[in-house]
């Protein structure tokens, strides 16, 4: 009976890091669509949630490598583990979002399940967290930011000559299905990162004994919750991408948007790695922002950002450390 009951507290707690990774990431997707009045923000929250919702059905790899870089013991010993982690995720979430600064829910998760695996002497898998956290969190904002500059130099270079007002607004309406392709990455990246923690404590509570079966109702759970969560808005956060980082217009939202929607895609279908999507939108948005010149881009703001993407880890785990100690105490 106490085994049931965590495992069900773990999936209420899962599901609402779900929701604080919606509204804490809504800005990836609809942030540039509303900064250049291409959408209204109600109108763009509905096709981000949407899009959420669909994105979470595309894919299970990202979810399988989540799962995998924890091993956890049988009962309500792993299943404490799950929760310290959820909960040092969602307590940094909820920090940088207060502060309005667009660190990674990814990272926060993955943390959570190091600080909460290392307080436990739980087996963590160093070459999954290496393999496919660490790495791609170096390489894809560098990859967002490179692609990005050069695929705006293309744009520029291509309507250098075209009526600027007239390519304005065509740009505009593009950035209707490049804002929805981001978010259709959000979901297919996000969600699954949660899918992953619920069937690690399945697995733990004994109710699934295949490690990388994730149920439809799972799937079915996380998608809602991270849709209503990103339909709540995470105004803070969207303003700093959006305004803070640099002044975009249509043809930059564009590219921008466009740029970090292929580099979700890839790493997800092709690396199976749970890259940060805020990590991603923020360099393109940075890599457009170049083009028109280096000044452009206000680096002391973007300089904050960087500082919480290299915290993320270290503290979500110090948290998820410290739950991990109060709740072993309060179930054993």
């Amino acid at each position: 009976m106490q085994t049931t009951v965590i495992v069900v507290l773990v999936v209420v707690v899962a599901f609402a890091f779900d929701y604080t990774n919606g509204f804490h990431d809504a800005a990836n997707a609809i942030a540039t669509a509303i900064s250049t009045r291409a959408l209204t923000p109600r109108v763009a929250l509905v096709i981000a949630a949407v899009m959420n919702f669909v994105g979470a059905f595309l894919g299970q790899k990202v979810a399988n490598t989540v799962s995998d870089i924890l091993s956890v013991a049988a009962g309500t010993y792993g299943l404490v583990v799950v929760v310290a982690a959820l909960f040092g995720a969602i307590a940094w979430n909820l920090i940088t979002w207060y502060f309005g600064l667009p660190s990674s829910s990814s990272h926060a998760l993955i943390g959570g399940l190091v600080g909460a695996g290392l307080a436990s002497a739980s087996t963590v898998h160093w070459n999954q967290v290496v393999d496919k956290v660490v790495v791609p969190m170096v390489v894809s904002p560098v990859v967002g930011f490179v692609l990005a500059y050069l695929f705006m130099l293309a744009i520029l270079w291509a309507f250098q000559r075209r009526n600027p007002h007239r390519v304005m607004r065509r740009f505009r309406r593009a950035q209707i299905a490049s804002a929805s392709a981001m978010a259709l990455g959000h979901g297919l990246q996000d969600a699954q990162k949660t899918m992953g923690v619920i069937v690690l404590a399945l697995v733990a509570g004994g109710f699934q004994e295949d490690p990388h079966h994730i149920p439809v109702w799972v799937i079915l759970g996380a998608a809602g919750a991270i849709s209503l969560g990103t339909y709540s808005g995470g105004w803070r956060v969207m303003r700093t991408l959006g305004r803070r980082i640099i002044e975009l217009d249509p043809a930059r939202g564009f590219a921008a948007e466009t740029t970090a929607a292929g580099v979700l895609y890839v790493t997800a279908f092709v690396f199976a790695a749970p890259i940060s999507t805020t990590h991603t939108i923020t360099s393109s948005i940075m890599g457009v922002g170049a083009t028109r010149r280096l000044s452009a881009v206000r680096w002391g703001v973007a300089g904050n950002i960087v500082a919480a993407w290299v915290l993320t880890i270290p503290m979500a785990a110090l948290v998820a450390w410290v739950c991990y100690g109060v709740l072993h105490l309060l179930v054993r």
